[in-house]
């Protein structure tokens, strides 16, 4: 029986490693076809930003992994309005093409339909 699952991603994407262990556990999710939704709140709309040079603070950048969302059939991405708006970050800066944004209620209603959550 298929599960829903949110996979919750709150953390910016350099730091710590709670953004990159937050991708693997949704692509790992996503191999055992299970209903898998995306969420960034928080500081994790930062993950989405184009144009990130991870190089230079000597990390491994790990956009190209988001932007594989579709391969592996995660098309269930939800974006936090609220957080992108008090970032000042628009949908043109985002490498993701395909989401959905989300206010606080309507996040509240899709907490609300899950069997599992994942918060990162």
């Amino acid at each position: 029986m298929r599960k829903k699952i949110l996979l919750v991603s709150r953390h910016a994407p350099y730091g710590n490693s709670l953004a990159r262990e937050a991708v693997d556990a949704a692509l790992a999710a996503a191999i055992y076809d299970q209903d898998l939704s995306v969420l960034f709140m928080d500081d994790g709309v930062f993950q989405l930003l184009k144009n990130q040079n991870a190089q230079e603070i000597q990390q491994k950048d790990f956009s190209s992994m988001l932007s594989a969302f579709p391969l592996y059939d995660i098309e269930n991405i939800y974006l936090h309005k609220e957080s992108l708006e008090q970032r000042q970050i628009t949908s043109d800066e985002l490498i993701l093409e395909e989401f959905c944004e989300l206010n606080n209620s309507e996040v509240a209603s899709l907490l609300n339909q899950q069997d599992h959550i994942l918060s990162f």
